[in-house]
């Protein structure tokens, strides 16, 4: 893979989960119960966000965020 691709997908990487981070601290959900996550990008230069471990009620509350938003559209 060159560099730059690597470069491209580790930025789109970054900017998905400092998303995630702001929708995180945004629902009250404290730094230290989400700092396991980080970007990645894979050999072919795909970007994507490494969750880590999650504690339940942390992801129950990421769920409800979710449902809320989803019924709120319609």
């Amino acid at each position: 893979m060159e560099m730059q691709v690597w470069r491209d997908g580790h930025a789109r990487a970054t900017d998905a989960l400092e998303s995630l981070r702001a929708a995180l601290g945004a629902l009250g959900i404290p730094e230290d119960m989400w700092t396991g996550m980080r970007p990645t990008v894979t050999f072919n230069g795909l970007p994507y966000v490494h969750l880590g471990m999650l504690p339940a009620d942390v992801v129950e509350q990421i769920a409800e965020a979710l449902r809320l938003t989803k019924t709120s559209a319609h």
